[in-house]
């Protein structure tokens, strides 16, 4: 059954679709809950591009309209009747450098665009008549209904991106997968600097389990929002314990490690503890096995719901530079956000 001939009120998640390995390493620049932003669009007579840079998975809701037309769960511009294209101009959450695209068109039928390509650009402010665009996808063809999965090779910084739909439509999310950077030498090495942080360029390199929360989600500014903003595995009913790998963006000896357990107050682990090493030219698969082996930052701590434990350099015991850090939950639960502060190495 199409989409067009379901009850009205009926609500159709996207399939599930396995991404590449850029799309599983690389954080999404262009997410609106990490700060993204939408600078300029051509058109949004139907849907607005903010909407394309939700985190979730579009839905399509059968039946339901507004004032323009059909409700869709993306952005969608009215049918071009003249020359030219449509596009928008979105500021990414921070500078990084691009490593892939997906170009989602989940739900757009019979409204997608023929083809699309992605401009770049790196300004202080955001961008003006006078700003140097440079092309980093070429024109490309795209279909209805499916994700398009786009590989970048590219290690200059980009602050923004501009999404060219030819001539017109609809594209439901737009994800912009990159590593995020930092002018590491602007800043004071003598400084207490939070380089686990997505912005600062930290990453989730692996993690065993995460059944109902994001790892990424450790990463990210403040406390979490809610039980739903952080990292939760499922219930052990096994020997062992649940774990995740951070890469920091910069080599630290590290002077503090906060774990915070906000809003997990039933479901909070019974302990943590962190390994870390200083990991130079090593794959992810490599750094995962090796993890197991990695001396201990913080021993086995016991831990508190709805609670931000601090450990001081005190009780850290590794004074030696550190690149990457295992997390570890005894012997499962939920962590709100982990940060790892430390001087430059």
């Amino acid at each position: 059954m199409s989409n067009k001939n379901l009850p009205a009120g009926t609500v159709v998640q996207a399939p599930v679709v396995e991404p590449p390995e850029f799309a599983l390493r690389y954080s999404n620049l262009a997410s609106e809950e990490d700060g993204a932003s939408v600078v300029a669009c051509t058109d949004e007579f139907f849907a607005p591009v903010r909407r394309a840079l939700r985190a979730t998975p579009p839905v399509f809701i059968a039946g339901k309209f507004d004032e323009n037309g059909k409700w869709m769960d993306g952005w969608e511009t009215r049918r071009r009747r003249g020359d030219g294209h449509d596009s928008a101009v979105i500021r990414l959450a921070c500078p990084g450098m691009v490593r892939g695209f997906d170009i989602d068109t989940t739900h757009f039928t019979g409204n997608y665009p023929q083809a699309v390509s992605i401009d770049a650009c790196h300004v202080s402010q955001d961008p003006d008549a006078h700003t140097a665009w440079v092309q980093v996808l070429p024109v490309t063809p795209v279909g209805g209904d499916a994700h398009h999965f786009l590989a970048l090779q590219d290690d200059r910084v980009w602050t923004h991106v501009r999404l060219n739909m030819y001539p017109d439509g609809g594209v439901a999310r737009f994800k912009v997968f990159g590593q995020p950077w930092l002018d590491w030498t602007a800043q004071d090495p003598s400084g207490l600097h939070e380089v686990s942080a997505l912005h600062a360029g930290g990453r989730i390199v692996s993690f065993n389990n995460a059944h109902f929360g994001t790892p990424h989600r450790l990463l990210m500014p403040g406390r979490g929002a809610n039980m739903g903003d952080g990292w939760e595995t499922r219930r052990r009913r096994e020997p062992g314990h649940d774990w995740c790998i951070i890469e920091l963006g910069h080599a630290v000896h590290v002077r503090q490690v906060q774990i915070d357990t906000a809003h997990f107050k039933g479901n909070y682990p019974e302990s943590v503890s962190v390994q870390a090493a200083q990991c130079q030219d090593m794959t992810d698969q490599l750094i995962t096995t090796s993890a197991m082996f990695w001396p201990e930052l913080l021993p086995r701590s016991p831990m508190k719901g709805h609670h931000e434990h601090v450990f001081e350099h005190e009780a850290l015991t590794r004074p030696d530079p550190v690149t990457h850090v295992r997390v570890n939950m005894f012997p499962d639960g939920g962590i709100s956000r982990v940060r790892i502060l430390g001087t430059l190495a």
